[in-house]
């Protein structure tokens, strides 16, 4: 891979620069993933469906999400109760 490659694939030949790049992507991605669990959980999904999508175990979107969305919505979101999924 030649130096032109690279920084078509990489962004900013600037390495500060794509560093704050990666950055920014990654925290960017966080917020997506936080906001698309919840919605898929107060639509009623169960965490093994939620888990199966993004590629991970039930355990690992559990230990990484349950406790942000159970502090938000105490007991079921109204939309939840009855889903069973």
């Amino acid at each position: 891979m030649n130096k032109k490659t690279r920084t078509q694939i990489g962004g900013p030949q600037n390495p500060q620069e794509g560093l704050e790049a990666v950055v920014a992507l990654r925290r960017m991605l966080e917020a997506l993933e936080a906001a698309q669990v919840e919605n898929a959980f107060v639509a009623g999904w169960s965490w093994a469906r939620i888990a199966e999508v993004l590629g991970v175990s039930k355990q690992a979107v559990h230990k990484k999400h349950a406790r942000r969305i159970k502090n938000k919505y105490p007991g079921e979101p109204p939309e939840r109760k009855g889903k069973g999924t």
